[in-house]
């Protein structure tokens, strides 16, 4: 069963607000050095964002990995997307696997903090794309 249109608009709103919300999250554990959790919030906060883009150009993925995959198809090797924001996603994704469930490494300030920038500008730019879905 898939969205009627309204739908779809109400559920990309809502991954999007998810987004903006998760990408504060990130930000109020800068003061707790929570570093392990930031990388996990950025990464979420991008994925959100992410999810909402694919929602709105229709594109049905069930996975991370398949929400990455389409990203990067769809998006970053077509252009409508730079490359450095695919390299940024990308970049998210390990840290956050890294500090989820790597035991031998421990992220720091140093692995997290500079990446708080370019997330929310990550978030801005997919939120253009998300207001002016593509012709894909």
């Amino acid at each position: 069963m898939g969205l009627n249109e309204t739908e779809r608009k109400v559920m990309v709103e809502y991954k999007f607000q998810k987004a903006i919300r998760t990408l504060e999250q990130a930000k109020g554990n800068i003061e707790l050095k929570y570093w392990e959790v930031i990388a996990n919030r950025l990464y979420y906060a991008a994925y959100y964002a992410v999810s909402a883009l694919l929602l709105a150009n229709k594109i049905s993925v069930k996975t991370h990995n398949g929400v990455i995959q389409m990203f990067g198809m769809k998006f970053v090797k077509t252009n409508i997307v730079d490359a450095e924001l695919g390299k940024l996603y990308n970049r998210l994704f390990s840290l956050r696997l890294t500090g989820d469930y790597n035991d031998s490494y421990t992220l720091s300030e140093d692995d997290v903090v500079s990446l708080v920038e370019p997330t929310e500008k990550f978030i801005v730019e997919i939120k253009k794309l998300v207001e002016s879905p593509q012709n894909l």
